[in-house]
């Protein structure tokens, strides 16, 4: 296809006008025992659990979420906020994240989060740079932190930690207030003043805050619902793990509370599928991480039960059914006979570690391979994949169940407009565009062109139909010694579709060919060398041998066969560990920040140029 320059989908519904925190109080009046949230094994430390249940799961209802609230709000009011003051928000997902949101957003302050795992000069830039004048805080480590950060914030004058009961002392000072101020400051919140501050987690250079008004959000989050129903609507449910600091995250919790859906909170990452087993969610927002590790896992499984042959053909099966999908006329009978054989033995395996009722996912912030898309599709878990940015509260596109294009990011969502700009970047405009970066008239400036198109800084094309597809991003285009401009995303992304890859990144810029750091997935690490007669081998001491590497070729020779030649990479080193955002190399949405990893391993770069 040749596709289009421009396209645009109208909005269905508009912005509101007040508050994101009015549908709290909306949803307590029309259905007060309906189940917001499910906080699992609550902690009355950090928030008093009112109810039986105490050491297992507490469901919250609207009316409980709406009184809980409140509570905190004059809490807040009782410490001095003021309409339009920043407060932090350095926490883990749980039930108090979403609380305290709330509660500043019902008196008109504007949360900026942090995520829990940034370091110190990150949560001192974003408290300064914001000027906040509160923060809240998780863990006595959080605590401490900002603590030995006071001397270098001035404006900061109280802090609260959630696991010591400092929440529970906020609300006991709140009785002196009234109730009705809370209703005072709520119904004064216009759409346009801020919601929240997000400060990009960057991969070069200091964040910068993206500055949300409640309009932005609520906007993007309303044309969603219109076009998602079977996702969100009263009766659907998810168990959120993505860190909250993402705007990602943050619109699937607004998403659910304005339709009155349940979400359960899972802060530890590492037991999420107890918690989907436990909590059977309708559906999931994950990253594609997660889903290539679900695919690699479930491989490994079948191949240690001797059931790998059948594993190989499900899949196969799977891919097979899915692509059929697309064509005129489906899957013939044949097809669909394979597919209820493979579904009884195989995919109800793999839709039950999601809990049993998942159906669909959401991704983003990377892209989903379409070998992935069309595999999950195929086992019955519909992933829809979308695109958009902090900038852009953040949902732009997305592929919907009704409308979907595997290896595209979807059409515009309903309110949105999207435009191809000359050099091929995608241009955004709509009610959903924030209104600039905080503190920062320059950044804005150069993000937003003079009539009014936000500048997402990526790469795309637009098909006939009006489909996205993400061909990579501007700052990250690479070229070569000999002219020759790479885009690495594509053949990274079919690089790691190997089992034993976790990670890649090209290095080819002002270089005379391209060639790829590689990292191995510890979990298929461990495995291969037991398979191969390195019990307990460092990666480090094996990164060399020949067979480990002949594996790798092998993932490299099949990507370079999709790529051109100047595109193809020559040669490789696999790196002796995986990249890590304790060690700065990746964003908390497991991005690659290419010039700390250039930096931390220019050994191995120096390798792989090596007499040219």
């Amino acid at each position: 296809m040749a596709g289009v320059r421009e396209t645009a989908v109208e909005p269905v519904v508009r912005g509101e006008d007040g508050s994101l925190a009015e549908q709290v109080w909306r949803n307590a009046a029309e259905d007060p025992d309906a189940v917001q949230f499910i906080r699992p094994d609550p902690d009355p430390r950090s928030w008093p659990v009112r109810r039986s249940g105490r050491g297992g799961a507490l469901p919250v209802t609207c009316r409980q979420f709406r009184d809980d609230v409140l509570a905190l709000a004059r809490g807040f009011l009782a410490a001095g906020l003021a309409n339009g003051d920043r407060v932090g928000l350095l926490c883990r997902t749980r039930y108090e994240w979403t609380l305290v949101d709330y509660a500043l957003w019902s008196i008109g302050v504007v949360t900026v989060p942090i995520y829990d795992t940034s370091s110190t000069d990150q949560i001192r830039w974003i408290l300064a740079d914001s000027g906040a004048v509160g923060c809240v805080v998780e863990t006595a480590d959080h605590a401490a932190t900002v603590d030995g950060l006071r001397p270098e914030l001035p404006a900061l004058r109280e802090s609260w930690r959630v696991d010591n009961g400092s929440l529970i002392e906020l609300a006991a000072r709140g009785r002196t207030v009234d109730a009705g101020a809370v209703d005072t400051r709520r119904y004064a919140v216009t759409g346009d003043d801020l919601a929240t501050i997000v400060y990009t987690s960057g991969t070069t250079g200091p964040p910068k805050g993206c500055m949300l008004t409640h309009r932005n959000i609520s906007a993007d989050i309303g044309n969603a619902t219109v076009v998602l129903p079977q996702l969100l609507h009263p009766g659907a449910s998810t168990v959120l793990f993505l860190p909250l600091a993402h705007a990602f995250a943050r619109l699937i919790q607004v998403g659910m509370v304005c339709n009155r859906a349940t979400l359960v909170h899972s802060a530890d990452v590492s037991g999420v599928l107890d918690q989907l087993r436990r909590f059977r969610p309708t559906f999931i927002l994950a990253v594609p991480r997660m889903f290539e590790k679900m695919h690699d896992q479930a491989r490994r499984t079948a191949e240690d039960t001797h059931r790998g042959v059948l594993f190989a053909l499900g899949e196969r099966t799977a891919l097979r059914y899915s692509q059929a999908l697309d064509r005129p006329g489906g899957p013939g009978p044949l097809l669909r006979l394979a597919h209820l054989l493979f579904d009884l033995a195989v995919y109800r395996r793999l839709r039950a570690a999601l809990g049993g009722r998942c159906r669909m996912a959401i991704v983003g912030g990377a892209p989903l391979g379409e070998r992935l898309a069309h595999f999950f599709r195929g086992v019955g878990i519909t992933v829809l994949e979308g695109y958009g940015l902090t900038e852009t509260s953040p949902a732009l596109t997305a592929n919907l169940p009704t409308a979907m294009r595997i290896g595209t990011v979807g059409r515009p969502l309903p309110g949105v407009r999207i435009r191809i700009a000359d050099n091929g970047e995608v241009l955004a405009r709509g009610q959903v565009v924030f209104p600039g970066y905080w503190n920062n008239p320059d950044a804005t400036r150069e993000a937003l062109t003079d009539d009014g198109w936000f500048r997402t800084g990526d790469l795309g094309r637009l098909d006939d139909d009006g489909y996205l597809r993400i061909t990579g991003r501007t700052k990250e285009i690479m070229v070569t010694a000999a002219g020759k401009n790479l885009a690495p995303a594509p053949i990274e992304e079919r690089i790691r579709a190997h089992p034993l890859v976790s990670q890649v990144m090209l290095v080819a810029d002002g270089r005379p060919y391209a060639a790829a750091l590689v990292t191995v997935d510890p979990q298929a690490w461990q495995r291969w060398r037991n398979q191969h007669g390195h019990p307990g081998a460092s990666l480090a001491k094996l990164r060399d041998d020949p067979q480990l590497r002949a594996e790798i070729q092998d993932a490299v020779d099949q990507a370079n066969r999709t790529v051109s030649h100047a595109e193809q990479v020559k040669t490789f080193r696999i790196l002796p560990r995986d990249l890590t955002e304790a060690d700065g190399e990746l964003t908390p949405t497991l991005k690659i920040k290419r010039e700390a990893v250039q930096d931390h391993f220019a050994d191995d770069v120096a390798v792989l140029f090596r007499g040219h």
